[in-house]
């Protein structure tokens, strides 16, 4: 037999018995849009099981990396994993106390991590526990586990755990191996009254993996990042089968070793699993080629208190009634687990090139990426940030060369004098472009004439490459605000074209009112960016932070802010959501965003699947 052949015959076999004899080789690290911010040099995969022991317990990312102001007020990116490591910004903290009232003397640093001690005793659950040991990978009630498995990054949480305000924590931590150790794990909690709350990346800003306050039952985490192998890769039909605990950043690694990638690359990549993106209904920053993860899903299983749920076939598409894909998507961990995700793959790009624009006003960008939307010609990546985003872009900039502080003012100059364009009103726009060399420059070309004709003009390609990679680091800047009494948070929504304007303007409005009337004496930092577009409407993502000195509950105000700007974007036009999802956080507009007939449809769904409410996170379906 031919290996084209033998190849056939591998898939064949994964296809028929859910895991294939086609393993991945080991994955060394490769050029991506992302950072791959850990190497297999270092670990097997982006962290450990305990993942306490290079994750923060209480903010973004890795215990090695973070912002940080010295005693010279000098701001500094400490750690080796991004491009910026330990490199000096000088302009942080000067634009910081410009704009937003930063007070170096006003910290409010993290309170150390609690001992044990001082942390809630989990419920007992032994009934349960002996009776899944025997074929779970690891269970765990210690302490570090229990606390990092109870809660996601919404600011409400990073503030509690800052300020060891600590509430309900889960019970105990399972970690499966496969698809069929889960369907163990889940029979054993129905047996048992064992709530479970899955746990993939614990990336989520909507509140979706605490525990509900008043829940009685023992809490399972059930972490899937255990489950980590991509079971077959059929490179006929270009589609690959892979368990949902993998990391966004060990998956690109794994498929790029065998010269492919899924192509989906949501903000939270190097941490979140591909089981949370289609939890959520996830979108990534190059949907433009590779589609949301509703268009790169081909099969999903899911394990649910009644059983397991999936489709038998691989085919593009089907007319068989409603499609159960739907029920799976966005269901935010209260159906049941997501096990294993068939996806559609396609080769690494050959050619990968960064650009960037400059447009004299928000309003004139927004006209240009509509204009790429009608032409349906848009790059792999194209964004929009409005001047306070792209004034935030630049202060994050090291300390210049005389050569190149000379050169950047004469671009200044240029802009202003001879182009006429405000610097205070500017807005600046990123470009990804991917395919064969030849697919990339016509996009170029088309893209950027199509810019001329809007007033943008080019900005550079490293300007592009570093706008796009700042995306990763931006959330790490929460962390550095945090320790110096600011509240933060960003939040989205999708909106048609024709509302994108006055939504942005309104929102922004509307949180300054709002900061005002709660006696928040410094301007908020409210800016925005459009960051995925469509035929009939766009995405666009907004950066919200305050300084709560003097307010007596700050993250109560916070609360209250947040709300409001929630509901000035739906008397706007806009969704309840584009791709974070409803969780806890959102569930009070859900009614009204798909009817009181809608939720009844999600209840009916709930009550058949999981009566017990085994799957007990409480996300997404109002009570």
């Amino acid at each position: 037999m031919d290996g084209l052949g033998t190849r056939r015959l591998e898939v064949l076999k994964g296809h028929l018995h859910g895991q294939g004899d086609v393993k991945p080789s080991e994955c060394s690290a490769v050029k991506s849009s992302a950072p791959m911010s850990s190497t297999k040099a270092e670990v097997q995969r982006a962290f450990p099981r305990h993942r306490q022991e290079v994750l923060k317990w209480n903010g973004w990312g890795y215990k090695d990396s973070r912002f940080a102001i010295d005693d010279k007020g000098l701001t500094c990116f400490h750690g080796h994993r991004y491009a910026i490591g330990d490199v000096q910004m000088p302009k942080v903290v000067p634009w910081m106390v410009e704009e937003v009232g930063l007070e170096l003397s006003q910290t409010s640093f993290s309170q150390p991590h609690p001992s044990p001690k001082e942390l809630p005793s989990p419920i007992p659950c032994r009934d349960f526990v002996d009776e899944i040991r025997p074929f779970c990978a690891d269970i765990s009630d210690e302490p570090g586990d229990r606390l990092f498995h109870s809660h996601g990054h919404t600011c409400h949480e990073l503030f509690a755990l800052r300020t060891g305000k600590i509430g309900r924590l889960v019970d105990i931590v399972v970690w499966p191996a496969n698809h069929s150790q889960v369907e163990s794990i889940v029979r054993a909690a129905v047996k048992h009254n064992v709530c479970i709350i899955p746990f993939g990346g614990g990336t989520n800003v909507s509140g979706a993996v605490e525990c509900p306050a008043n829940e009685k039952r023992p809490v399972a985490s059930m972490d899937m990042t255990d489950m980590d192998q991509i079971l077959w890769i059929d490179e006929e039909n270009l589609t690959a089968h892979i368990q949902a605990g993998i990391i966004g950043q060990d998956l690109e690694r794994k498929l790029q070793d065998k010269g492919y990638t899924c192509g989906h690359e949501p903000d939270s990549l190097e941490f979140s699993t591909l089981g949370g993106w289609v939890a959520t209904r996830s979108s990534g920053m190059k949907k433009n080629i590779y589609g949301n993860i509703e268009d790169i899903v081909v099969r999903v299983r899911m394990v649910t208190p009644q059983g397991t749920v999936e489709r038998n076939f691989l085919g593009p598409r089907n007319s068989i009634g409603p499609d159960i894909h739907h029920f799976m998507l966005g269901s935010e961990g209260v159906l049941g687990v997501i096990t294993e995700v068939t996806v559609r793959i396609r080769p690494v790009p050959q050619t990968r090139r960064y650009g960037s624009l400059v447009f004299a006003t928000f309003e004139s960008g927004v006209a240009f990426l509509r204009e790429v939307a009608k032409q349906r010609c848009a790059p792999a990546s194209i964004r929009l940030m409005d001047n306070f985003q792209f004034q935030m872009g630049q202060v994050i900039k090291p300390v210049p060369s005389l050569w190149a502080s000379f050169t950047d003012q004469l671009k200044k100059i240029y802009l202003a004098k001879f182009k006429g364009i405000d610097l205070k009103e500017m807005a600046a726009c990123t470009l990804l472009f991917e395919g064969t060399a030849e697919e990339v420059a016509v996009n170029e070309k088309k893209i950027y004439t199509i810019a001329a004709s809007f007033g943008g003009i080019p900005g550079g390609e490293e300007n592009g490459r570093r706008g796009y990679f700042l995306t990763f680091v931006i959330a790490y800047i929460r962390d550095l605000a945090l320790d110096y009494s600011f509240l933060a948070e960003s939040f989205e929504t999708s909106v048609p074209w024709s509302r994108v304007v006055d939504l942005c303007e309104n929102v922004k409005t509307r949180v300054k009112k709002e900061c005002k009337d709660h006696g928040i004496a410094t301007p908020p930092l409210i800016a925005c960016r459009v960051t995925q577009t469509y035929d009939a409407g766009a995405c666009i993502y907004f950066y919200l932070a305050f300084k709560y000195t003097g307010i007596s509950d700050p993250i109560g105000a916070f609360d209250e802010i947040e709300a409001a700007a929630r509901e000035e974007i739906l008397s706007n036009g806009g969704s309840l959501s584009h791709h974070h999802g409803v969780g806890k956080l959102r569930k009070p507009w859900v009614q009204s965003a798909i009817s009181p007939t809608g939720v009844s449809m999600l209840k009916a769904i709930k009550q058949q699947v999981d009566p017990q409410n085994i799957f007990g996170a409480g996300n997404l379906i109002p009570t």
